[in-house]
């Protein structure tokens, strides 16, 4: 029975040790740091750099820990990090299965979203961001002049679409359930939510869809990479926040890295790392770098 029970309790230490993100102790035991991502506009390029890429590896040089980039897809970023998948039904988030824990911390342009908040401990937002609806240059709808209402600019965008062909991926950031688009009247063209953002800009030049849904960050990129071709109808969201994800498991790591991003924020480093992938953001939300506290 001693020799039973002896197993029993090392078979649950290591399932403990498998189904679990480490918190800061283990993090500095094990001596690395592994970052969850996936290729997704300057965020993480795929070519061993991007804002999330050097963000954590700074964050894992404070700890004085190694830094590990674990390529993560969107379909598996949610249960590398916490061990169960997070399936989204009407009434919010699900958990389901039971999967293998391969990192710590998702950071790869990661929004907050209240049907997301319950299961993971989020950072301080590390950038703001929003949803824009956009075409092709010679698409007939004629971007809205905008006002000080958001509201209502919200409102003349949605009229836009009318009955488009619009590209729309799930479990997304451009998700249209984020934005109630379903009794637009628009056909959805849905994308794999692996797909890369370039396709999606890609496969609208070619005249595959009409419309499409994009977030700050990727219009900066593709109004550079596609200039002339596309052009920004109006906003479909209100300012979104992304933020690192840590796991429940993790609220002394999650607090370490706030500690970390408020001194780097604060002495300008962060600053000069957006302006380094993301050239131009900053004009979209200026009170966001005003802010050093």
């Amino acid at each position: 029975m001693k020799k039973t029970g002896f197993c029993l309790i090392v078979f649950f230490a290591l399932f403990a040790s498998c189904s679990q993100a480490g918190d800061l102790e283990a993090i500095k035991a094990r001596g690395e740091l592994r970052h969850l991502g996936f290729p997704y506009a300057n965020f993480v390029t795929g070519v061993g750099d991007g804002l999330e890429v050097e963000l954590m590896r700074g964050f894992a040089k404070h700890l004085g820990v190694a830094y590990v980039f674990v390529p993560s897809p969107h379909s598996t970023l949610v249960r590398d990090l916490l061990g169960r998948n997070l399936v989204r039904k009407k009434s919010g988030g699900v958990l389901e299965g039971t999967y293998s824990v391969k990192g710590d911390v998702i950071a790869a342009g990661f929004a907050i979203f209240p049907w997301r908040e319950p299961f993971f401990l989020y950072s301080v937002p590390t950038l703001p961001s929003q949803v824009f609806l956009v075409a092709r240059a010679d698409a007939p709808q004629i971007p809205i002049k905008g006002s000080d209402d958001l509201e209502k600019d919200i409102a003349e965008t949605k009229a836009l679409i009318g009955k488009s062909r619009l590209i729309v991926v799930n479990n997304t950031k451009l998700d249209p359930w984020n934005y109630d688009l379903e009794k637009q009247g628009s056909t959805f063209l849905r994308f794999d939510e692996d797909t890369n953002a370039r396709d999606i800009v890609r496969a609208l030049v070619k005249g595959k869809a009409d419309l499409t849904l994009l977030d700050v960050p990727d219009v900066v990129l593709d109004l550079s990479d596609w200039a002339g071709k596309i052009k920004v109808l109006g906003p479909l969201s209100r300012e979104q926040a992304l933020a690192a994800a840590f796991a429940p498991s993790s609220p002394e790591l999650r607090d370490a890295f706030n500690d970390y991003f408020a001194q780097i924020k604060a002495d300008g480093t962060y600053a000069l790392l957006v302006d380094k992938y993301f050239l131009g953001i900053k004009s979209f939300f200026p009170a966001f770098f005003l802010n050093k506290d």
